[in-house]
Protein backbone atom coordinates (compact mmCIF):
# COMPACT_ATOMS: atom_id res chain seq x y z
CA UNK A 1 0.00 0.00 0.00
CA UNK A 2 1.57 3.46 -0.85
CA UNK A 3 0.04 5.23 2.34
CA UNK A 4 2.81 3.22 3.84
CA UNK A 5 5.66 5.31 1.93
CA UNK A 6 4.36 8.33 3.02
CA UNK A 7 3.95 10.82 5.85
CA UNK A 8 0.52 9.92 5.79
CA UNK A 9 1.20 6.63 7.82
CA UNK A 10 2.24 8.24 11.39
CA UNK A 11 -2.08 8.69 10.65
CA UNK A 12 -2.53 5.06 9.86
CA UNK A 13 -0.87 4.15 13.30
CA UNK A 14 -2.19 7.50 15.53
CA UNK A 15 -6.52 7.25 13.98
CA UNK A 16 -6.70 3.38 15.71
CA UNK A 17 -4.99 4.15 18.90
CA UNK A 18 -7.34 7.44 18.88
CA UNK A 19 -10.47 5.26 17.99
CA UNK A 20 -9.88 2.74 20.72
CA UNK A 21 -9.20 5.21 23.57
CA UNK A 22 -13.10 6.39 22.33
CA UNK A 23 -14.24 2.65 22.48
CA UNK A 24 -12.37 2.58 25.77
CA UNK A 25 -13.64 5.63 27.54
CA UNK A 26 -17.26 4.72 25.74
CA UNK A 27 -17.41 1.01 26.55
CA UNK A 28 -14.99 -0.49 28.97
CA UNK A 29 -14.26 2.58 31.42
CA UNK A 30 -18.41 3.93 31.46
CA UNK A 31 -18.57 2.97 35.09
CA UNK A 32 -15.20 5.28 35.55
CA UNK A 33 -15.36 8.20 33.85
CA UNK A 34 -19.06 8.72 35.00
CA UNK A 35 -17.09 9.44 38.43
CA UNK A 36 -16.37 12.79 39.35
CA UNK A 37 -12.67 13.83 37.84
CA UNK A 38 -10.42 16.32 36.66
CA UNK A 39 -13.39 17.49 34.51
CA UNK A 40 -15.79 18.18 37.61
CA UNK A 41 -17.00 21.69 38.03
CA UNK A 42 -15.34 21.13 41.43
CA UNK A 43 -12.38 20.46 39.73
CA UNK A 44 -11.99 23.32 37.39
CA UNK A 45 -13.27 25.96 39.93
CA UNK A 46 -10.25 24.55 42.27
CA UNK A 47 -8.02 25.08 38.64
CA UNK A 48 -9.10 28.99 38.23
CA UNK A 49 -8.68 30.12 42.13
CA UNK A 50 -4.96 27.70 42.22
CA UNK A 51 -1.86 29.87 42.29
CA UNK A 52 0.90 27.79 40.17
CA UNK A 53 4.39 27.92 41.18
CA UNK A 54 6.31 27.93 37.69
CA UNK A 55 9.32 26.28 39.25
CA UNK A 56 7.82 22.89 40.61
CA UNK A 57 5.68 23.23 37.72
CA UNK A 58 8.63 23.41 35.15
CA UNK A 59 9.95 20.01 37.07
CA UNK A 60 6.90 18.36 36.41
CA UNK A 61 6.75 19.11 32.70
CA UNK A 62 10.78 18.30 31.85
CA UNK A 63 9.42 14.65 33.72
CA UNK A 64 6.24 14.50 31.47
CA UNK A 65 7.27 15.84 28.01
CA UNK A 66 11.16 15.41 27.81
CA UNK A 67 11.34 11.96 29.46
CA UNK A 68 9.25 10.60 26.57
CA UNK A 69 10.95 12.08 23.95
CA UNK A 70 14.16 11.16 25.59
CA UNK A 71 12.91 7.55 25.42
CA UNK A 72 12.25 7.08 22.13
CA UNK A 73 15.07 9.37 20.98
CA UNK A 74 17.29 6.67 23.02
CA UNK A 75 15.22 3.45 21.01
CA UNK A 76 15.89 6.01 17.98
CA UNK A 77 19.35 4.81 17.34
CA UNK A 78 18.55 0.90 18.08
CA UNK A 79 17.23 -1.80 15.74
CA UNK A 80 13.52 -1.12 17.33
CA UNK A 81 13.31 2.48 16.35
CA UNK A 82 10.55 1.53 13.23
CA UNK A 83 8.52 -0.76 16.36
CA UNK A 84 8.72 2.48 18.65
CA UNK A 85 7.39 4.86 16.58
CA UNK A 86 4.93 3.12 15.60
CA UNK A 87 3.91 2.06 19.47
CA UNK A 88 4.45 5.87 20.29
CA UNK A 89 1.59 6.92 18.11
CA UNK A 90 -0.55 4.37 18.80
CA UNK A 91 0.00 4.94 22.74
CA UNK A 92 -0.36 8.65 21.50
CA UNK A 93 -3.74 8.07 19.82
CA UNK A 94 -5.05 6.00 22.75
CA UNK A 95 -4.33 9.02 25.12
CA UNK A 96 -5.54 11.18 23.47
CA UNK A 97 -9.11 9.77 22.61
CA UNK A 98 -9.46 8.35 26.08
CA UNK A 99 -8.77 12.22 27.19
CA UNK A 100 -11.18 13.44 24.46
CA UNK A 101 -13.85 10.73 25.01
CA UNK A 102 -13.38 11.66 28.57
CA UNK A 103 -13.79 15.29 28.65
CA UNK A 104 -16.81 15.25 26.51
CA UNK A 105 -18.57 12.87 28.78
CA UNK A 106 -17.90 14.98 31.47
CA UNK A 107 -18.59 18.33 29.79
CA UNK A 108 -19.69 18.15 26.73
CA UNK A 109 -18.41 20.17 23.92
CA UNK A 110 -17.50 22.40 26.77
CA UNK A 111 -14.90 19.67 27.91
CA UNK A 112 -13.72 19.26 24.37
CA UNK A 113 -12.80 22.59 23.98
CA UNK A 114 -11.39 23.06 26.73
CA UNK A 115 -8.84 19.87 25.83
CA UNK A 116 -7.74 21.91 22.60
CA UNK A 117 -7.35 25.03 24.82
CA UNK A 118 -5.12 22.87 27.50
CA UNK A 119 -3.25 22.55 24.78
CA UNK A 120 -2.40 25.96 22.97
CA UNK A 121 0.24 27.12 22.23
CA UNK A 122 2.86 24.60 23.10
CA UNK A 123 1.86 21.38 21.39
CA UNK A 124 2.39 23.74 18.13
CA UNK A 125 6.31 23.62 19.49
CA UNK A 126 5.84 19.65 20.85
CA UNK A 127 4.31 18.07 17.65
CA UNK A 128 7.03 19.39 15.07
CA UNK A 129 9.63 18.28 17.61
CA UNK A 130 8.19 15.22 18.22
CA UNK A 131 7.54 14.22 14.29
CA UNK A 132 11.08 15.28 12.98
CA UNK A 133 12.22 12.37 15.80
CA UNK A 134 9.59 9.70 14.51
CA UNK A 135 10.19 10.82 11.09
CA UNK A 136 13.92 9.93 11.88
CA UNK A 137 12.65 6.31 13.78
CA UNK A 138 10.32 5.55 10.75
CA UNK A 139 12.86 6.28 8.04
CA UNK A 140 16.34 5.28 9.08
CA UNK A 141 18.68 4.21 8.29
CA UNK A 142 18.25 6.46 4.82
CA UNK A 143 17.25 9.40 6.86
CA UNK A 144 20.47 10.69 8.82
CA UNK A 145 20.69 12.28 12.06
CA UNK A 146 21.99 15.46 11.87
CA UNK A 147 22.90 18.66 13.89
CA UNK A 148 20.12 20.76 12.55
CA UNK A 149 17.25 18.26 13.77
CA UNK A 150 19.06 17.70 17.02
CA UNK A 151 18.88 22.21 17.40
CA UNK A 152 15.06 22.18 16.20
CA UNK A 153 14.00 19.90 18.61
CA UNK A 154 15.68 21.26 21.52
CA UNK A 155 14.75 24.47 21.06
CA UNK A 156 11.25 23.29 20.34
CA UNK A 157 10.60 21.48 23.27
CA UNK A 158 12.79 24.54 25.04
CA UNK A 159 9.96 26.91 24.02
CA UNK A 160 7.37 24.30 24.06
CA UNK A 161 7.96 24.12 27.97
CA UNK A 162 7.93 28.09 28.30
CA UNK A 163 4.50 28.26 26.60
CA UNK A 164 3.48 25.52 28.77
CA UNK A 165 4.50 26.78 32.03
CA UNK A 166 4.16 30.79 31.74
CA UNK A 167 1.64 31.25 28.80
CA UNK A 168 -0.57 28.01 28.59
CA UNK A 169 -2.11 28.73 32.51
CA UNK A 170 -3.52 32.07 31.69
CA UNK A 171 -4.84 30.76 28.65
CA UNK A 172 -7.03 28.19 30.64
CA UNK A 173 -7.91 29.96 33.37
CA UNK A 174 -9.34 32.46 30.66
CA UNK A 175 -10.97 30.14 28.93
CA UNK A 176 -12.80 27.94 32.48
CA UNK A 177 -13.73 31.83 33.53
CA UNK A 178 -15.93 31.98 31.04
CA UNK A 179 -17.86 28.70 31.61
Amino acid sequence: MKIFHTRKQFLAFFMPGFFLGIIYVNFIAKKYVAEPGIFSDYFLEQFVNMKIDVREYIFYLLRLRVLPLLVLAALSFTKVRKISAVLFLLWTGLSGGILISSAAAGLGIKGSLLCITALFPQFLFYIPAYLILLWYCYEAPQNRWNRQKTVFIVLSMSVGLIMEAYVNPVIVKAFLSTL
